[in-house]
């Protein structure tokens, strides 16, 4: 399924955001820069992409790390998984966190995180002093074991 997502140039410099497959979930990030970008071991820098866009109401944008970037790098989302709303139409900038023990340089255009549109439900919470049983019940972190 494919849903028309408008994104605007805020630098002719920008591109746009792009899949590496037909099947890819989330669609590549670039970096716009006027030059290398370097991160020193255990910093992190916020990335420009040059792009706004207009995410459909009722979805969410999740920008999610690339797993070569981050395995191979060490370089990865610092907020783990990035939300933009639909209602959001500034600058989409990805905060790179280094992790690895080096210092490490991302380049100008270089492919920095993955956007995936995810559809949404927006709850009404409404209290409660008693929730339904389940077999777990109140049981977590670990509780159903490794293997």
């Amino acid at each position: 399924m494919k849903e028309k997502v408008l994104f605007k140039k805020l630098d002719d410099r920008a591109i746009m955001p792009t899949y590496a497959t037909s099947s890819s979930a989330g669609a590549d990030l670039y970096a716009l820069s006027d030059g290398d970008i370097v991160i020193e071991s255990g910093k992190t820098v916020l990335v420009h992409t040059g792009i706004a866009m207009a995410i459909p109401e009722g979805f969410v944008g999740l920008v999610f790390a690339r797993s070569g970037l981050a395995t191979k790098r060490g370089l990865a989302p610092a907020n783990k998984v990035g939300v933009i709303d639909s209602d959001y139409r500034g600058e989409i900038m990805v905060p790179i966190y280094n992790q690895s023990d080096k210092d490490a340089v991302i380049e100008a255009g270089e492919r920095i995180a993955q956007l995936a549109l995810i559809p949404y439900l927006t709850a009404d919470f409404e209290e409660t002093d008693t929730l339904d049983e389940t077999d777990r019940g109140e049981s977590g972190f670990g509780s159903t074991g490794r293997k």
